[in-house]
């Protein structure tokens, strides 16, 4: 099964753009306040999106970083949240403005495409090792043993995004470890054997 998953670049972001935006800066777990209107670029940091089933169970919507662009114009999902990963820094585009981030608004629909074909593979193992890659190549660096994940990712917040039991995500990551695929001798941090 093929693996490739690289995102089309399209930012086309220049920072005297945003530079007269309204900033704010988040600590890790914080809840950012989601304006009605307009959108929330990220300019330093990572958060995910999620909201909820009927029966009160987090839905992920997606993982974002650095120049991407979210808000609930571009959800539309009731109820909608957004939360920090790591420290966050954030700049305001208010909706008359949001015309000069089409480039970030594709962007973000590409990845949204991306996450939900992702999150419906039939193979709970492929699908998992897919969302390894995927969120890899998007918060990744490179270490002496592969590519870091460079976040936080507790078992449940990986079942979230898979919708599948937190038990399930602890035995596929058991499996992908003995099988050589991820390293993780350090809690809540995965790293991609490089070969991938």
């Amino acid at each position: 099964m093929a693996l490739n998953l690289n995102p089309m670049t399209l930012s086309t972001y220049t920072p005297a753009l945003y530079a007269s935006f309204r900033h704010q800066t988040f600590t890790r777990r914080q809840l950012v306040p989601v304006p009605s209107k307009g959108l929330l670029r990220i300019e330093r940091g990572s958060v995910r999106t999620l909201t909820w089933s009927d029966q009160g169970t987090p839905i992920t919507l997606g993982y974002w970083g650095v120049g991407d662009v979210l808000g609930q114009s571009l959800s539309g999902v009731q109820p909608y949240q957004i939360e920090c990963k790591t420290h966050v820094e954030i700049s305001y585009i208010p909706q008359n403005l949001c015309y000069q981030s089409l480039d970030e608004v594709f962007r973000h629909l590409q990845q949204t495409q991306e996450f939900f074909c992702i999150v419906r593979s039939e193979c709970l193992r492929d699908r998992l090792l897919q969302l390894l890659v995927w969120l890899g190549k998007k918060f990744g660096r490179e270490v002496a043993q592969g590519v870091l994940i460079d976040l936080r990712l507790t078992h449940q917040e990986i079942s979230e995004a898979m919708g599948i039991t937190r038990i399930t995500v602890t035995r596929l990551m058991c499996r992908l470890e003995e099988e050589g695929i991820i390293d993780r001798t350090r809690p809540q941090y995965i790293v991609l054997n490089s070969r991938l």
